[in-house]
């Protein structure tokens, strides 16, 4: 239980060192990671569902090549399409701005020591320290949630991409 309770220390020194922002881009790597999450679960379970349910009311059909039953084919698609894409653009939205609130991090850590060397002069050392991590530390922590995000939703788009073209091939137009 003592490593739990250290690890806890130590997160909340990590915080406190990246000053403000550093909060709102651990929300946003937070935010962001349970949209990838549910959009893999999503992938493993409901999407396979989905798309049975689909191949099993264009199967049934009992003509398939009239202009009716292409439109209808093609909103099957489209809606798979969108199911398979939803939130995807959100978590692209997530990444991009990771690192351009790193960025806002790194103005406001310097804003910091230029008002300590303002104050005190160049002479404190320390306090100038202060702004410093708290100029690298927000920007290091949107990077690292960037490209990780980066990975993930090319990933996902791919996987989405994938899916619904495997989807549209298999919609037969023979019968």
């Amino acid at each position: 239980m003592l490593w739990l309770t250290d690890s806890f220390e130590a997160i909340r020194d990590f915080m406190s060192l990246g000053g403000p922002v550093l909060r709102v881009i651990a929300l946003i790597i937070f935010v962001m990671w349970a949209l990838i999450i549910e959009r893999m679960l999503y992938f493993r379970s409901e999407m396979r569902l989905m798309a049975k349910g689909i191949l099993e009311s264009w199967e049934s059909r009992p003509e398939r090549r009239s202009w009716n039953a292409q439109q209808i084919r093609e909103q099957m698609i489209s809606q798979f399409d969108a199911a398979t894409s939803k939130g995807i653009a959100m978590i692209q939205t997530l990444v991009a701005l990771c690192p351009l609130l790193g960025l806002l991090g790194t103005v406001t850590g310097m804003i910091s020591v230029f008002q300590v060397m303002a104050v005190s002069g160049s002479g404190n050392v320390r306090a100038m320290a202060a702004g410093v991590s708290q100029a690298t530390v927000p920007t290091m922590a949107g990077m690292v949630g960037a490209l990780s995000g980066v990975l993930f939703v090319t990933i996902l788009t791919r996987r989405a991409a994938h899916e619904v073209a495997y989807l549209e091939d298999s919609l037969t137009t023979d019968h």
